[in-house]
């Protein structure tokens, strides 16, 4: 088995069961990250917090995290346990008045679109940019949405159901002259692709950490630009979100400055750490590297799908377009006699992961799976 980082081959014992494409779901936790869970659940069990530095480590999770999308630092990062949540914070936080625009895609996964939706009951305009027939989304067609009563363009950076990845930039320059936000769902981009706040000029961003990132669900981020987090009110407010917060008795309703204003309470510590864990792999690997071999990987299984008469929908002409992702279709004459459901049924069967999606097949190889595995996918496929 050919393993470009043998060094962390033992940190994926699912190597050894399962044949795994579904980063873009739910992956699995890395070995790191498993361990920090065991040794949070052996700490809490038997000293209960005691002489424990579960806080620093979470801390450094937060740095970690911004270094991962290149934040200035910890300041700018919140915890969230999803990505709703996250998004949540924009479209709750900002003040929206009727008449005023947020655009999205028609397309969205529902957690980047149901936040939006709900401001429709203050008069909030919501703008959808179609797909294309082809899975791309035109970056000039949301450009020429933005006008001057956009608030907020919100986007995914990665498309669950296309594997599609969208140029952030223009879009970010066109609703920063409008004097509106750009607003990112990352969830399928964070770990595996490079993600630059700054270069990209991303306002706000929400990402969970149970695909890419290799760590449990429950356990994600929320980035706001340091000069924005005054701007968010807090969907909640508690205790932790405060100015001198460990203070309990000298009541100051005050929130912090930074992105702990968005915390409202105890964090969940045990989800935290592991993600710390995982983020400390991923950016030992590096996010280049990563995605170099992710790269590679999908296009030799377009090119052995292609092979087999199976249709790859996923926008792959471009290099910049190209994500983890591969979506593709049953060869014209097996349409009629095989559902994409009872294939990945036979699949898992074999110890090979692949799901389906808007009634297409997907899968989503990491950095740790091997050409060996990609060629035992294509080999497993029933022949156009």
């Amino acid at each position: 088995m050919n393993q470009p980082f043998p060094e962390f081959a033992g940190d994926f014992p699912i190597l050894r069961k399962l044949d795994f494409f579904n980063h873009a779901g739910v992956g699995p936790i890395s070995g790191p990250a498993a361990q920090a869970i065991r040794d949070y659940a052996e700490q809490a069990q038997s000293e209960a917090y005691v002489g424990a530095d579960w806080y620093r480590r979470a801390n450094q999770t937060k740095k970690l995290a911004a270094q991962l999308i290149n934040a200035k630092g910890g300041h700018e990062i919140a915890f969230v346990p999803n990505t709703s949540t996250g998004l949540s914070l924009v479209a709750k936080g900002l003040t929206f008045h009727p008449g005023d625009r947020v655009i999205i895609t028609n397309v969205e996964y529902p957690a980047n679109r149901y936040p939006w939706e709900d401001l429709k009951r203050l008069g909030v305009e919501l703008f959808e940019v179609p797909q294309s027939a082809d899975g791309r989304i035109d970056v000039e067609q949301v450009c020429d949405a933005i006008n001057d009563r956009t608030r907020v363009v919100s986007l995914s950076h990665v498309q669950y159901a296309s594997g599609f990845r969208i140029d952030l930039k223009p879009i970010s320059d066109m609703v920063h002259r409008a004097g509106g936000y750009l607003c990112v769902d990352a969830i399928q981009s964070c770990g595996v692709l490079p993600v630059d706040v700054e270069a990209m000029g991303i306002d706000f961003l929400s990402a969970d950490g149970h695909k890419w990132m290799l760590a449990p669900e429950g356990a994600g981020i929320f980035y706001c630009r340091e000069a924005l987090c005054p701007l968010l009110h807090p969907n909640v407010v508690g205790w932790m979100n405060m100015v001198d917060a460990g203070n309990y008795g000298d009541y100051q309703f005050r929130f912090q400055d930074d992105a702990r204003r968005f915390e409202p309470g105890s964090w969940n510590i045990p989800g935290i750490v592991a993600l710390g864990a995982s983020l400390e792999l991923l950016l030992g690997v590096g996010v280049e590297g990563i995605w170099s071999r992710v790269e590679g990987l999908t296009h030799q299984l377009c090119e052995g799908l292609e092979a087999k008469g199976y249709s790859v929908f996923t926008p792959r002409a471009l290099p910049e377009e190209r994500s983890g992702i591969v979506i593709f279709d049953l060869p014209q004459r097996l349409r009629d006699a095989l559902d994409p459901r009872q294939l990945v049924a036979e699949l898992q069967k074999q110890g090979i992961v692949i799901v389906v999606r808007e009634g297409r097949l997907r899968a989503s190889p990491h950095f740790y799976n091997t050409p060996a595995q990609i060629d035992r996918l294509i080999d497993a496929l029933p022949a156009g």
